[in-house]
């Protein structure tokens, strides 16, 4: 299972989440999304580790935690399909966007 870790300040590295994570157990995977388009961190990431219990205990300690300045969201994260993805509700239909707004 994952981490997701949100509300993180747009400063935090791999590194600096590395180490927090650490002391819960063994960080085997993170990831700190950025946007395409600009490369700014996009406020969120998730950690994998290498065991459940050590998540389940990070998620414990520092869901509502402050770091960095911010109130850290932490729970486990939810599969991509369960998440809504980015359809909006509308299932992904896009009829009523227009092409040209002018």
């Amino acid at each position: 299972m994952t981490i997701y870790v949100g509300n993180l300040s747009f400063q935090a590295t791999e590194d600096d989440l590395r180490d927090v994570f650490a002391e819960y157990g063994e960080v085997k995977r993170i990831s700190l999304p950025s946007d395409r388009e600009t490369g700014r961190k996009r406020g969120f990431a998730f950690v994998e580790m290498a065991e459940v219990a050590h998540e389940d205990a990070a998620i414990s300690e520092l869901d509502g935690a402050e770091w960095l300045g911010r109130e850290l969201r932490v729970n486990k994260a939810r599969p991509r399909n369960e998440s809504g993805g980015g359809g909006g509700g509308r299932g992904g239909d896009r009829s009523n966007v227009t092409s040209n707004p002018l």
